[in-house]
Order: structure tokens, then C-alpha cells, then sequence
């Protein structure tokens, strides 16, 4: 049984300045819900309820969002806003959510690491926390599904258009049986003409302990940060590991343009929004 989750979220957000100047980027809504809490709730949906949250300089509206606000609930009770105080309720009772600072920004790898005492011997799910996946079944659930199975260590993947393979980690591997690969390799962001695959690392992992031996041992790029890609890189050396395809898709908020549509998508699925909004883009249309 998995029982810890670890949520790195310690990056700048340099894409969404000047928005991310004074807020994190895993703050930012989509529609009226932060990335990040979208994030926490499918660790949730998997049965996972154990959080650790890696966050850094200016993260502390995260740590405010899942924590009680009396006086805000006191508000709302006094002006009978009851569904409106079970909402707040109801975030700051999704999980026992723990955080741990990244004292430098080191990249991925040092941001898992930070976890190693928290997660002690166990094996664990890593969700970015600023990666939003639209599925029917959580992708962190079909992740537990799959290591009950094998016991080995398993990431998400999904499939890429060629012009892109050059953005992400991609898998080197065979599929074993529909949507489950064996891994043989990790290719760091390969040139389209390189790549063995189009089948990229998706922002979720379940790991197992032994991979902070193996990111200790990692060193730096040229950039200073610790890559998590090389450091599975060394593990796949020790143990098996496989991938596995996401029923569902992994929204793309890397960008602004993403950002904006998944807002429109999310907002196209909401009972009190869907007719207006339907109707505004229609219009829009129109005129375009």
C-alpha cells in the first residue's frame, strides 16, 4: 500500500511573470481552484493522504491555502454562506500536508531528495505540482495499480508530437503489454531525429527508497541542478522500472497560451458556467 506522496513546488515561475512575482505559480487558478490543490485532490482520489510539499522562497501561500482560516470561515458563517464554508473546510481537511524548504533551487533531483526523511523506507508517488492531468481514473492511482503489480519503480508517460520530444525526458523501452513498457533508457530533451521514442515523462513517479542513494550520488549539470532523469538513469542499472501510458491528458499550464485554454476547458466542464460561456464563445467566434 502507498501512503506518502511528495510535492515538489519550489520552482520561480519565470514563464508567468509578473503574475508569479508575488505569488507561486502553483497558485495560479484555474477557473477558481489553484493548480496545486488539483494536484493534492488526485493524491487524495489514489487513497494517498501523507503529503509532503518541497516549496521555497515566496511559497507561502501554499502553505496558507491548506491551512485553517478562522476568521475567514467565521465570515462566511455569520453571512450564511454555508456552502462556501464547507469549500474551506474541506481544503484544509484533504490530507495531512507536511512541507519541507529547498534551501537553493538545484533542480528536480535535490527537490526528492529533500524528501528522504520523510519518506524514510517507503515507496512513494512524486506529482509536480505544477502539472495538471485531466483523467477519469487519477494518474497517481493508475501509477499504484501498476507498482502492486511489479514492485518496481513506474513513471507516467505520455505521447508527443515529434516537434516537441526535444522539451522532455523521453523513454528508451518496449511495451510488454498494452500501455506498460519496460524501460531500457532516459533521454534528456533528444533531438526529434534522436529520440527512441515519443513517449515523454509525464510530472508523475512512484519511486522507491533507494533512489536518494542514487540522486546523492548524481552531480550537477552545467546548469548547477541535480537532474531526477539521471539519477533513474543509475537505478534502472540496479532494477527494473516501467512506464505507463496516461488514460487521460496532462494539460499543458507550462505556457501561457496552455494555461488559458485549460482554463477554458475546466470552466466548459462546470454545470454553473458551461451554457454562458458556450454562448460567449461562439460569439467570439463570430467575430474572429
Amino acid at each position: 500500500m502507498i501512503r506518502k506522496a511528495v510535492i515538489p513546488a519550489a520552482g520561480f515561475g519565470t514563464r508567468f511573470l509578473p503574475a508569479t512575482k508575488s505569488q507561486p505559480k502553483e497558485m495560479l487558478p484555474i477557473v477558481d481552484t489553484p493548480v496545486i490543490q488539483y494536484v493534492v485532490e488526485e493524491a487524495v482520489q489514489a487513497g494517498i493522504t501523507d503529503l509532503l510539499m518541497i516549496i521555497g522562497k515566496g511559497k507561502r501561500a501554499i502553505e496558507e491555502h491548506f491551512d485553517r482560516s478562522f476568521q475567514l470561515e467565521s465570515q462566511l458563517a455569520s453571512r450564511g454562506k454555508t456552502a462556501e464554508l464547507e469549500t474551506m473546510r474541506r481544503i484544509s481537511d484533504l490530507a495531512d500536508i507536511h512541507f519541507v524548504w529547498q534551501k537553493q533551487m538545484r533542480g528536480l533531483g535535490d527537490a526528492v531528495y529533500c524528501a528522504r526523511f520523510h519518506v524514510d523506507d517507503e515507496p512513494f508517488v512524486v506529482l509536480l505540482g505544477d502539472t495538471l492531468i485531466d483523467a477519469e481514473a487519477p494518474a497517481a492511482g493508475q501509477l499504484v495499480t501498476l507498482f502492486e503489480k511489479f514492485q518496481e519503480p513506474v513513471v507516467l508517460l505520455e505521447e508527443v508530437p515529434p516537434q516537441r520530444v526535444s522539451l522532455y525526458g523521453i523513454i528508451d523501452g518496449q511495451e510488454t503489454q498494452p500501455g506498460v513498457y519496460r524501460i531500457n533508457d532516459f533521454v534528456e530533451k533528444p533531438r526529434p531525429e534522436n529520440a527512441p521514442s515519443r513517449l515523454a515523462i509525464s510530472g508523475r513517479y512512484l519511486l522507491t527508497p533507494d533512489i536518494f542513494t542514487y540522486i546523492e550520488q548524481t552531480g550537477p549539470d552545467d546548469a548547477g541542478e541535480i537532474q531526477l532523469t539521471e539519477a533513474l538513469r543509475t537505478l534502472l542499472k540496479h532494477r527494473p522500472m516501467y512506464g505507463l501510458k496516461l488514460e487521460g491528458r496532462r494539460c499543458d499550464i507550462g505556457n501561457k497560451e496552455g494555461f488559458i485554454r485549460t482554463n477554458i476547458e475546466f470552466a466548459l466542464k462546470r454545470s454553473d458556467m458551461a451554457d454562458d460561456l458556450r454562448r460567449y464563445l461562439k460569439h467570439l467566434a463570430e467575430r474572429l
